[in-house]
């Protein structure tokens, strides 16, 4: 059996294989309301039923105004809530783990969609985006609204309340989006947080309100069931966040009762200088894996069956995810399964076409 396909287990969750699908936003809301709706019951349950053994739904903002773009997810009422339990539960009747990245954008809220144009969206459809410090995210961006003190407060409560949503939704597995750029990111990043309070400064400073919402979510998310957080380790600037960073904060993650860390990387300057090439951001996971002693899923051109085994047999990582390349094929997991000799996971529905 290749490594690749060996189950993985999470507190009481078992994955079926190291795949999982990355969260991937679709920009796919009718009418701005962050209501998921038929695209995204489709476009998760086929990756699912293509053999993935984890499938994280695109980034799901915590309140109206943590929306990377209008038409992105969230989970911030009820009926969201609601609407994302048809996708969940037929996540979970095709064999796979189903899970939500819970997000705020901070400082790179009200951006267009990629089909739409690049920067911010025009005024009439903006909304005030928030961060650890009045500092935009590039030239002609809006300047962002420094967060006080008690004003964390109360964003931190909202996380704990999606997060208590996306239990009701029958999510099995939650990430809390600590990345490229984002909220949380912004916070951790000298490059973004010019704060000189205990929210600023100091890297023990930077981390406190990430921390803090990741102690907060993890007392209300169930003791059986796994946390993860996406942390771009490094932000690709010899002034900003670093991997030694990363290694330090996934330590604090680890005490806080994460079960395994999402590595990916940069995304909160608008040009870093970062070396794009197959697997190269496998190294962030190595390197939080074994020196913070903590499961972790690497990501980034991951796209070959060979490669993504060789990734889980050296122990670089305990799991692949694939964004781009299961877009281009949703049975991306099927396929590697028979090119590494290994017993696909068909859905029963197609076993006359592939021979059982």
């Amino acid at each position: 059996m290749p490594q690749l396909f060996e189950p993985l287990e999470l507190r009481s969750v078992t994955l079926r294989n190291r795949i999982g699908m990355s969260p991937m936003c679709m920009y796919s809301c009718d009418g701005m309301d962050g209501m998921p709706n038929a695209w995204h019951l489709s476009h998760l349950g086929s990756r699912a039923a293509g053999g993935c053994s984890l499938i994280i739904a695109e980034a799901s903002a915590v309140e109206p105004e943590g929306r990377i773009s209008p038409q992105d997810a969230g989970i911030w009422n009820d009926e969201q809530a609601a609407a994302w339990t048809l996708v969940a539960a037929f996540i979970e009747s095709q064999g796979a783990v189903p899970s939500i990245q819970i997000a705020h954008a901070g400082r790179k809220a009200g951006t267009k969609r990629p089909s739409d144009g690049r920067g911010i969206v025009d005024e009439a459809d903006a909304w005030q985006a928030v961060a650890p410090s009045a500092v935009p995210f590039d030239a002609g961006w809006r300047i962002p609204h420094e967060l006080t003190v008690s004003e964390l407060a109360t964003l931190k409560q909202k996380w704990v309340d999606a997060a208590l949503r996306a239990q009701r939704a029958g999510f099995k597995l939650l990430e809390v989006h600590n990345a490229h750029g984002y909220l949380l990111h912004s916070f951790l990043s000298p490059l973004s947080n010019l704060r000189s309070d205990e929210y600023g400064g100091s890297r023990e400073n930077r981390m406190r309100f990430p921390l803090e919402v990741v102690e907060a979510v993890r007392a209300v998310w169930p003791d059986e069931l796994p946390l993860a957080v996406r942390i771009s380790g490094t932000d690709w600037h010899p002034d900003g966040w670093t991997v030694d960073d990363s290694v330090a904060y996934a330590r604090e993650l680890k005490q806080l009762g994460v079960d395994i860390i999402d590595c990916s990387s940069g995304g909160n300057i608008p040009k870093a200088d970062i070396p794009v090439g197959p697997g190269y951001q496998v190294h962030i996971a190595e390197r939080v894996r074994s020196e913070a002693g903590i499961p972790t899923m690497a990501v980034g051109m991951i796209t070959e069956a060979q490669q993504a085994e060789d990734i889980i047999a050296s122990g670089r990582a305990d799991m692949v995810l694939l964004a781009r390349e299961l877009l281009r094929e949703p049975y991306w997991a099927i396929k590697a399964a028979r090119e590494l000799q290994a017993q696909p996971a068909w859905p029963y529905q197609y076993g006359w076409a592939v021979g059982g």
